[in-house]
């Protein structure tokens, strides 16, 4: 039976990952900050495992728990808002330390294995906001567009050794955890922006990424060889993708 760890299960695109792949019978490594164990149902194929991406000591041993693994779903991260003259140092760092050197961490933990077995699948999951410039989400889209530039160049360097390297880019919705960050509300020059994109995010009426589409996405990359190393996630992801092509 297939094994696949998932970080960042807590909500959201992991924990429905999650869910999408025990439902097929897979074994499941949920991993998150602080487990919680009514997420997911009862299942001899599922174990929860605390995990910080941003934390080696906490990244080996999460992997040790783990044992060998088939898949690696990179899908752990945040999101911030905010004018990027107005965020404050310590944010964009967060940023940065969490989507990029995070993920990159992860990346660097599992390949030893996998290329030793000549066999293993990474998926990086990161964000349709790489696709083209918007306001109010520079430095998270440069946190993002950062693992698609390393994805794209992992997956030269380890196919010779059995090894697929593959991004899924889903629509982005920022959840109220993110707004305690934003900055500029009160400046007048930013804040007519910042108001009208603010309430486009919470706009739910138009086409965006389901949880679902990311898992199915995930889906199929773990189990198709065939395909491309980068696939669009949700409805909204796609037709930027088709803009962008």
């Amino acid at each position: 039976m297939p094994k696949i760890l998932i970080t960042g299960c807590s909500s959201g695109f992991g924990l429905e990952t999650a869910k999408f792949f025990l439902d097929q019978d897979w074994e499941v490594v949920a991993t998150m900050r602080k487990p919680q164990k009514d997420l997911l149902p009862t299942s001899e194929h599922l174990r929860i495992l605390p995990l910080d991406i941003t934390d080696p000591r906490s990244v080996a041993r999460a992997l040790d728990e783990a044992g060998p693994i088939d898949v690696l779903v990179n899908n752990a991260g945040f999101g911030v808002p905010s004018p990027i003259e107005l965020t404050e140092p310590e944010t964009a760092r967060a940023l940065f330390e969490t989507n990029t050197l995070g993920t990159l961490a992860m990346v660097q933990a599992v390949l030893p294995a996998f290329r030793e077995r000549r066999a293993g699948v990474i998926i990086n999951v990161t964000s349709s906001t790489t696709l083209k410039p918007l306001p109010l989400v520079g430095l998270y889209r440069a946190s993002k567009a950062a693992v698609n530039a390393f994805t794209e160049s992992l997956a030269a360097e380890v196919s010779p050794f059995g090894v697929r390297v593959h991004l899924v880019l889903p629509g982005t919705r920022f959840g109220d955890n993110a707004f305690p960050h934003l900055r500029g509300r009160d400046n007048p020059d930013y804040a007519p922006m910042i108001e009208r994109i603010v309430a486009r995010i919470h706009d739910s009426s138009g086409p965006m990424t389901r949880s679902s589409d990311v898992a199915e996405a995930i889906w199929r990359i773990a189990n198709d060889p065939s395909t491309p190393l980068r696939i669009a996630a949700g409805a909204d992801a796609e037709a930027w993708m088709a803009e962008a092509s």
